[in-house]
């Protein structure tokens, strides 16, 4: 497994996701999202994991200004300037995802 997770520091669902896999002793990166952000390439392999309206955070101040954007394509290219607006955790295995805190979807990656 090459596991990543896309997470803010303060985030409590991210620290129950490096949880479960430090409990299992599953290797994992952590990519603080709000320091680096995730690239178009891991965006697009997100959405097309779970989709767009998935990855979106709706209880930030922000979302209203995202939900009114016109396609897809804007509303990706607004997460990518703004990730905050991604809900976390975000984590990867090769072309699989989830976003929020899914151990049961990670148990079936084990």
């Amino acid at each position: 497994m090459n596991i990543q997770i896309f997470g803010k520091s303060k985030c409590f669902d991210t620290k129950k996701a490096e949880r479960y896999f430090k409990e299992r002793r599953i290797k994992y990166q952590f990519v603080d999202i709000m320091k680096y952000g995730m690239s178009r390439g891991e965006l697009n392999s997100v959405k097309s994991a779970v989709g767009l309206d998935a990855m979106v955070n709706e209880s930030d101040p922000d979302y209203p200004l995202l939900k009114y954007l016109a396609g897809q394509d804007a509303q990706l290219q607004k997460l990518f300037e703004c990730p905050w607006l991604i809900k976390t955790p975000v984590v990867r295995n090769g072309k699989k995802a989830t976003v929020g805190y899914c151990p049961d979807v990670w148990s079936k990656w084990e």
